[in-house]
């Protein structure tokens, strides 16, 4: 960044970009009247200006945004110090011989967090970030204190990732927070956290979580660069960034994993995976991923290995049901009658008489009410939501049979289907599920099973193409691999479990000795 040394302009006569550029001047006042032309408007700007010293008097400000700091460290660790305790002190400090700047940090000030900053950008971006910045007359040069402190969503239970078993700690608001949470588990020197800034506007604090000497080198490089290569006003929410930086922006497959539960990243970390966290959001994002760990929850690690294999083969049953029964009813009952026995057939025949739409329409406007249900359950108050959305579908689907308006085995297939999709662990394959799921009743619809088998073939056509951050979206089953597939469809013992998953690059791919073995 390039900054502009304009002494000859007034403030008024240029832009606050203009302005911002800025480099610090010797001159307090001049500072002070920029700084103040910059912040104008904002009622919630504190400048504190003052004299501290004897020999001679030396005049100071102090700037930061109210809200954002804790007033009591101001009070007791920088004005306290300069105001009062210079003045008690037997010792006379000559500041007309010694450098005040690096005085008040060697000396006086009892911050542990104290730096330099030489421009007006820099300091305008630590005030908004909840320092505070002191400036004294005669340098071009200011200290920057750490006193940031904000109101917070406290630590809480995850909402959207309930476990039984396990940690039960959720990520909040608050960075520097979900840091420590993380860094609270994995204590090594080897773990970093490598922070920037991103967005023009929001100058947003976003973080690059990893384990040195596990995760790939090259991995780490490429994720930095899309990172850096972002030019964007404001960044809210990860989910910006991953649609930025993904290898592939036009597909609904997501290539990050959600999470909000510190131990799931962390296990993650520990396989060599890279974690992206923004303040503001609850929300972490791994990568790469590939789309079998959306099957695989963090509860599986929690429990014993047999349980959790049964678990995980329960939700793959359920994955293929939620995306497949609709569809699968309407080609039979539509094209392919000879493929269930005559009896049922006739019950179902009779449950279908006097319905006026065909099994496609049926099928679509009960899967589009359950899916409007669901988002109102979603967006009411949380007293009402599961209320509104549990008593809305029997009372509508209870009405739709008695109007004869859909028959029977649709309601029960509908509310099956809706169930199978609640047992994804994850949202993002949930949502995958749901918009494929349309795709699949469509050309059912038109097709019949040839038609279900020419999508299956498009969508995994179109899965093996994907990559995440060069790992393939369907490893370890595309391309095969025997010894990782293991611990895809059921849980692998932790005695077992030797070795992490494979990434191109990674350094250490040993998990653990073979001392475990009997």
């Amino acid at each position: 960044m390039r900054f502009i040394n304009s002494k000859k302009s007034k403030p008024e006569d240029l832009k606050p970009s203009e302005i911002v550029q800025q480099v610090l001047s010797t001159n307090l006042q001049e500072n002070l009247d920029k700084l103040k032309f910059l912040v104008q408007g904002c009622s919630d700007v504190v400048i504190k200006d003052f004299k501290f010293g004897h020999n001679p008097t030396v005049r100071g400000i102090i700037v930061y945004f109210d809200g954002l700091v804790d007033k009591s460290i101001i009070e007791l660790n920088l004005l306290k110090p300069l105001m009062l305790e210079m003045d008690m002190s037997n010792q006379q400090i000559d500041f007309k011989e010694r450098d005040i700047i690096a005085t008040l940090q060697e000396k006086i000030l009892s911050i542990a967090e104290l730096k330099t900053l030489d421009n007006l950008q820099e300091l305008c971006h630590h005030i908004s970030s909840g320092d505070t910045v002191l400036l004294v007359d005669g340098y071009a040069l200011g200290l920057v204190a750490s006193t940031r402190s904000w109101q917070g969503r406290p630590i809480q239970t995850p909402e959207n990732e309930v476990v039984i078993f396990g940690p039960k700690e959720g990520f909040c608001e608050t960075l520097r927070f979900n840091t420590a949470l993380l860094r609270r588990r994995i204590k090594s020197t080897n773990f970093k956290i490598e922070s920037m800034v991103i967005g023009r506007i929001t100058k947003t604090d976003v973080v690059l979580c990893y384990i040195d000497q596990l995760a790939p080198p090259e991995l780490i490089k490429e994720v930095k660069a899309r990172l850096e290569k972002i030019d964007i006003d404001g960044v809210l929410d990860t989910s910006y960034l991953i649609e930025f930086i993904a290898d592939d922006r036009n597909t609904m497959f997501t290539q990050a994993m959600h999470t909000e539960k510190p131990d799931r990243v962390c296990g993650n970390l520990l396989e060599g995976r890279l974690c992206i966290m923004v303040d503001g959001s609850p929300m972490a994002l791994i990568l790469p991923i590939s789309f079998p760990q959306y099957w695989t929850s963090s509860e599986d690690y929690s429990v014993h290995y047999v349980p959790a294999s049964l678990f995980r083969i329960l939700r793959f049953m359920a994955f293929w049901v939620a995306l497949l029964l609709p569809s699968i009813y309407v080609a039979i009952i539509t094209y392919h009658h000879e493929m269930i026995p005559t009896p049922l057939l006739l019950t179902i025949a009779a449950t279908r008489q006097g319905v006026p739409f065909p099994a496609f329409i049926e099928a679509l406007v009960m899967d589009v009410t359950f899916e409007l249900l669901r988002e109102a359950g979603l967006r009411l108050p949380r007293a009402v939501g599961p209320a509104v959305s549990i008593v809305g579908a029997l009372i509508i689907g209870d009405a739709a049979v008695k109007a004869g308006l859909v028959s029977t085995p649709m309601v029960v297939i509908i509310a099956f289907t809706g169930i199978a999709s609640f047992v994804s662990p994850s949202y993002n394959a949930a949502i995958i599920i749901r918009i494929a799921r349309f795709g699949f009743l469509i050309i059912a619809g038109v097709l019949g099973f040839l038609g279900i088998m020419v999508g299956l073939v498009l969508m995994i056509t179109r899965m093996a193409s994907l990559s995440s951050f060069g790992l393939p979206y369907l490893s370890p089953l595309a391309p095969f691999n025997l010894k990782q597939i293991t611990d895809v469809l059921v849980r692998r013992p932790w005695f077992n479990d030797q070795e992490r998953p494979y990434l191109e690059g990674m350094q250490n791919q040993v998990r653990q000795g073979d001392n475990h073995e009997k």
